[in-house]
């Protein structure tokens, strides 16, 4: 999934000047006046907007009833739609995050503070997101250097170790051994405060939809989904490398790092190639997703081939 921000991007590839200024535009194309109008309130804080420039083009959204009804989260099981199926048993009120490790100032942030963790302004920045298959959506969303900074990492946090809820009551697909639970994922802590690295709230001007990672996510746009976890309920930074779940499960085809690299194929599948959800002819997987300027100075000096 990718975002772009101002500071972080050259001039030639920041959103458009008419789609930055006009916030209602956006909401305009992105079929969010109608539940304005309807009485649906959008929530406050950043939009994480779509449109990455391709041959001169902003590319289109993905229809909201295709980015609630097509998600892996094998929590609820295994088939694209089992998420919006049984997600509805998910409770994500209260909710807290638990950020500890080797920090200074350990502490819990509820889901009404990480919704406060926003800028006051809003803006609208361009997001695309990319797997074997892909999709265009509009996040809302912070940094989640925002969050680190606040629990101040010690010297010895190298890694961060990210933890999904576990409670097979409210996530039928974890009465299954499925995969061992519970799913942790995980970032070297440069990767962790870059600032594309994000954890989102909201899509579609709302909080998140449960089936796509209520209350809260993260997305790590030049990375492939499975390191993009749902639902956290926990944050450790860490001396060692975390044992992330998709790369203890099977390591020859998930790495623990999962750049988007079209040169290294899945064992069972090409990743030079990817499907757009919506579109019927594939298109050119792009290198980090397409932020190479901005995020392969993280990997330099490293066999891509080999750390995948």
């Amino acid at each position: 999934m990718l975002i772009r921000r101002p500071d972080d991007i050259p001039a030639s590839e920041i959103t458009d000047e008419c789609v930055y200024e006009s916030r209602r535009e956006f909401l305009a194309q992105a079929g969010l006046l109608a539940a304005v109008a309807a009485g649906a309130s959008l929530l406050p804080g950043r939009v994480w907007a779509a449109g990455a420039r391709a041959g001169g083009q902003i590319d289109k959204l993905t229809p909201l009833k295709d980015v609630i009804s097509y998600n892996n989260f094998y929590e609820f099981g295994t088939g694209k739609d089992d998420p919006e199926k049984h997600a509805g048993s998910l409770k994500t009120r209260p909710w807290t995050v638990a950020v500890e490790g080797e920090v200074t100032r350990p502490r819990s942030f509820d889901i009404d503070e990480l919704w406060r963790m926003y800028p006051p302004e809003e803006r609208v920045y361009r997001l695309r997101c990319v797997e074997a298959w892909s999709m265009v959506i509009p996040w809302l969303g912070f940094p989640l250097r925002d969050l680190l900074n606040a629990v101040e990492p010690t010297s010895q946090a190298k890694f961060v170790e990210f933890t999904t809820l576990y409670d097979p009551a409210q996530m039928p697909g974890q009465r299954r051994d499925i995969l061992p639970w519970p799913y942790v994922e995980g970032l070297r802590l440069d990767e962790a405060m870059h600032p594309l690295a994000i954890l989102a709230l909201g899509l579609y001007g709302k909080a998140l939809p449960n089936q796509n990672g209520a209350p809260v996510r993260l997305v790590v746009p030049w990375k492939y989904g499975f390191k993009n976890i749902k639902s956290i309920v926990r944050i450790r930074l860490v001396r060692e490398q975390p044992r992330a779940t998709w790369n203890a499960v099977a390591p020859r085809e998930y790495g623990f790092y999962a750049n988007v690299n079209p040169t290294v194929d899945h064992p069972r599948w090409s990743q030079a190639r990817e499907r757009r959800i919506g579109e019927l002819r594939k298109r050119d997987t792009l290198m980090f997703n397409g932020y190479g300027d901005q995020v392969a100075s993280l990997y330099r000096g490293m066999d891509l081939r080999r750390d995948f």
